[in-house]
């Protein structure tokens, strides 16, 4: 979730540049746009609203746009989101295979190209890890109020956990490429 400084900070980091920052929910985007990014988004509005994103892309792109969808993605069609890192880490989350990707797409865009770039992920998770594990002295002051280092032990199971299941290509990091078709 981006925060209202987080965007503000974007902003100007693209000062002057053809850039349009917005932070609004998808469903409240209107106008063409040549080019459409959604950025590790797609895994966060569930399965009942797939479609509905893909309607969106497609009313929202120019004639001749491309619509870049990177998500983490599913290699199996019956994913059931992890139990506690829905609960813990992601609610209402929900990783999507390419089956539903496209099902939702169909009619509406069409695949002009597609990435897996899920062998990749796992050493973006372990830099994380190290990372946190790191920083941790500086940070432990911000989660005190949590018993026992829960914090601590949670965060550092989710980046593992992701990590193996990376590794173990169960999860998959996709970059497709739609257009109209």
């Amino acid at each position: 979730t981006v925060s209202q400084n987080q965007a503000e900070r974007a902003t100007r980091l693209c000062l002057g540049l053809p850039v349009d920052i917005r932070l609004l929910d998808y469903r409240s985007v209107h106008g063409k746009f040549d080019r459409i990014v959604s950025l590790g988004m797609f895994e966060h509005v569930e399965r009942k609203n797939h479609r509905r994103y893909m309607e969106v892309a497609k009313h929202c792109l120019a004639d001749n746009g491309l619509f870049l969808l990177h998500s983490i993605g599913s290699v199996s069609w019956q994913h059931t989101p992890d139990p506690w890192i829905r609960k813990y880490i992601f609610p209402l989350g929900d990783i999507p295979s390419g089956k539903q990707i496209t099902k939702a797409a169909r009619g509406l865009l069409a695949v002009r190209d597609w990435h897996q770039f899920g062998q990749f992920y796992d050493y973006t998770l372990m830099a994380w890890h190290e990372r946190f594990t790191k920083a941790w002295p500086e940070l432990s002051a911000r989660y005190a109020h949590l018993e026992n280092g829960r914090f601590y032990r949670m965060w550092k199971y989710y980046l593992l956990a992701c990590a193996g299941a990376f590794r173990a290509a169960r999860l998959q990091l996709w970059q497709i490429v739609l257009a109209h078709p």
